[in-house]
């Protein structure tokens, strides 16, 4: 585990603030809202290291309650509650491959990593922002896109949407 932190510190470190691009996966809508603390309960992340992956096209989850109003990026949403217990949202598809049909996923054996299962790429979402941590993605300075997490304007409880 040392080794990892080590690992992504390098990483991360070798690659600066104007190096990174986060703007490789095409635009597209995100609107997830979560109106009360109980829907937050059963469907968003609470507790760190925690995630859940929203694909409206193939109704993941299968139990969350869909609406025409709900979109859910290019490839999909990966929500997760990072290291200090914070909510943060990313693009599912890699940065590398660029298609909706591939799509990051944490890999629970090797360190909690996003990883890509076409270039193999590996992205940290719990506590490096979506940063590349090792692949074709960390050379290359390719980040997931990321999105807003937060309280809804119109008094809903949490919402995630497209950064503007």
């Amino acid at each position: 585990m040392v080794a990892a932190a080590i690992t992504a510190a390098l990483a991360f470190g070798s690659l600066s603030c104007d190096s990174l691009d986060d703007d490789r996966v095409p635009v597209a809508p995100v609107n997830i809202v979560f109106p009360t603390v109980a829907e937050w309960n059963v469907y968003g992340v609470s507790g760190a290291l925690t995630w859940k992956r929203f694909i409206r096209e193939q109704r993941v989850p299968s139990n969350f309650p869909y609406v025409a109003t709900t979109y859910t990026g290019f490839g999909g949403v990966l929500l997760v509650c990072d290291v200090a217990g914070t909510p943060k949202a990313y693009d599912l598809s890699c940065p590398v491959e660029r298609k909706q049909s591939v799509r990051v996923f944490i890999n629970t054996d090797d360190e909690h990593l996003a990883e890509c299962p076409e270039c193999g790429s590996r992205y940290n979402v719990f506590s490096l922002d979506g940063h590349p941590v090792s692949g074709v993605a960390a050379e290359k300075g390719y980040a997931l896109r990321d999105y807003n997490v937060g309280p809804g304007m119109a008094g809903e409880y949490m919402v995630v949407s497209f950064k503007r």
